[in-house]
């Protein structure tokens, strides 16, 4: 019998709700150790055994939850789903590739979006695109102009987040979440998403700088214009979210012929590859010479 290729959970709009599905949503997208559950689903750092503690008091009596000998956290599927296990080939699945610019580094500090694009990759090809410039309802600082070329005067008329989260959903809905550096696009995403609409984006997500750090650890630099050099793609406009999502998508493309070209093929086996840890090299001991006498 031949096994069930299963999609990935997909990037979807929910609710907030208690820590306990907070902790469903975060290990839906991949596997955890107590410590990164946590800080992602807590925000507990440090005190690695009162932070265990906690995990386990919060998910050790769930059988929505399964922890392994090593402290890893999943999804505890039923016995009949666990035995289709997805196969789906990274090829094969639909991948959504986002690009934000904003006026600063944090939207915890209030900054905002004032451009996002998302380059969605399917079947191992683009397959769709969509892009706005936002009004970001505060000051574009000048080195942020200077760095994008977004001016206020191009925002000024153009639609706020809360106009285009509709439209921003669907293009992310249901493919797995991809950014260079994707932990910036996320936060963004999120903050957004929640201010206009008072829900959190929640899915999996794949970071093309964690990928290629994997993957090319020769080169000095895995910022998106080193990898673009390296993989012969032209970013026709730097820092403008079209055109770096587009770069990205094709970089990715790159990646996952690499990894096949590894023996790569699947999420989960990718997974495993960028959790591994790099061998330390062991240091041998030089012998301690010995005096003429004891020899």
């Amino acid at each position: 019998m031949s096994q069930l290729a299963l999609p990935l959970y997909g990037v979807r709009l929910e609710r907030d709700g208690s820590l306990t599905d907070r902790a469903l949503r975060v290990l839906m997208e991949q596997p955890l150790s107590s410590a990164e559950v946590a800080q992602r689903v807590l925000g507990i750092t440090g005190g690695a055994g009162a932070a265990a503690q906690a995990v386990f008091t919060l998910l050790g009596g769930d059988p929505r939850f399964a922890v392994d000998a090593r402290g890893v956290w999943s999804v505890a599927l039923e016995p009949s789903v666990a035995a289709l296990t997805p196969v789906r080939a990274l090829r094969d699945e639909d991948f959504v590739v986002v690009d934000v610019e904003t006026t600063g580094g944090s939207p915890y500090r209030g900054h905002r979006v004032t451009e996002v694009a998302a380059v969605r990759v399917s079947g191992g090809r683009i397959a769709d695109t969509f892009c706005t410039l936002v009004n970001p309802e505060r000051p574009i600082p000048s080195m942020i102009t200077g760095l994008t070329g977004i001016t206020q005067g191009m925002v000024a008329d153009q639609p706020r987040f809360a106009q285009v989260a509709h439209r921003v959903s669907q293009a992310l809905e249901g493919s797995v979440f991809v950014a260079h550096n994707a932990a910036f696009d996320w936060r963004f995403m999120c903050h957004e998403m929640s201010l206009a609409t008072g829900m959190t984006l929640s899915g999996r997500q794949l970071c093309t700088v964690r990928l290629s750090r994997k993957l090319l650890p020769q080169l000095p630099s895995r910022a998106l214009d080193g990898l673009a050099l390296y993989f012969g793609v032209e970013i026709e406009s730097r820092h403008r979210a079209l055109d770096d999502a587009m770069a990205t998508a094709r970089v990715l493309l790159r990646l996952i012929d690499m990894l096949e070209d590894q023996g790569v093929g699947d999420w989960d086996s990718m997974q495993a590859m960028l959790k591994k840890r790099k061998a330390r090299k062991s240091r041998k001991r030089k012998a301690a010479p010995q005096s003429m006498e004891s020899a």
